[in-house]
C-alpha cells in the first residue's frame, strides 16, 4: 500500500493521504528526553521539522518549547501515529499520554 505523507502550511500540519491528520499548537508530554532539564516536559509543538516513516509508525522531529522552563529547540523522533494497513488512515497516538522520543 502506498501512503502519501506531507507537511502542510509551513510545518503546521501533517497530512496523510491528503487528509490533515496531526496539527501542531498542542501540548505534548515528553518523558525520558534530552529536550530540556525538566523530568516531564510540557512541550508546546510549534512546527514539524522533519517527518519520516518507520512502517507502520509515522514519526517527526518537532520544533517547540517547554512551557514549564522556557527551553526551546527540536525534539528527537516522536511517534505521531500508525498507519492502518487495511484503510491507509493514520491512527494518532494520544498526545495526552507521555511520549518517549526515539534518539537517533
Amino acid at each position: 500500500m502506498v501512503v502519501s505523507i506531507h507537511q502542510l502550511d509551513d510545518g503546521a500540519w501533517l497530512s496523510v493521504n491528503d487528509e490533515r491528520s496531526v496539527p501542531v499548537s498542542e501540548l505534548w508530554l515528553l518523558g525520558q528526553h534530552d529536550f530540556c532539564d525538566c523530568d516531564l516536559a510540557d512541550f508546546l509543538a510549534e512546527g514539524f521539522v522533519e517527518v519520516g516513516v518507520e512502517w507502520p509508525a509515522v514519526e517527526a522531529r518537532v520544533a517547540g518549547q517547554c512551557v514549564a522552563c522556557g527551553a526551546s529547540g527540536v525534539t528527537d523522533w516522536l511517534t505521531l501515529g500508525r498507519v492502518d494497513r487495511d484503510t491507509g488512515r493514520l491512527r494518532r497516538v494520544a498526545f495526552s499520554a507521555v511520549q518517549l522520543p526515539r534518539r537517533t
